[in-house]
């Protein structure tokens, strides 16, 4: 993965589009946390990552709310994707990241953005 390619694609998107990119993301990371815990509210096996999953999840629903609002505050696009995509020291947590990214990005590009908005 291209982490420059990647910030040049998300810099071009729609705030909307921002922030749905991000919604996916997140929706996949959290199928990603479902690796970490068993069945039982008790049989968390892996909480350092739930833990990190659940904090970037935490940091992402306020940027996406930012985007939404289009505040002036809200972290620059370079920002947002170096804190998910720049190497990791934790390899377990850089992959959980890279696989929900794949997965976001696959199912961002097959569908149609302007049918939200009503134009083309």
């Amino acid at each position: 993965m291209n982490l420059v390619s990647e910030i040049e694609f998300y810099s071009e998107l729609r705030l909307l589009d921002k922030a749905r990119l991000l919604n996916l993301f997140m929706h996949e990371l959290a199928q990603e946390a479902r690796g970490t815990y068993g069945a039982g509210a008790d049989q968390v096996h892996d909480g350092a990552h739930l833990r990190f999953i659940n904090e970037l999840n935490h940091r992402l629903t306020r940027i996406v709310e930012q985007l939404l609002a289009d505040e002036a505050t809200r972290p620059p696009d370079d920002v947002v994707l170096r804190m998910l995509l720049a190497p990791r020291a934790d390899k377990v947590a850089e992959r959980l990241v890279f696989n929900a990214y794949a997965r976001a990005i696959q199912g961002f590009e097959s569908y149609d953005t302007t049918v939200l908005m009503g134009g083309g």
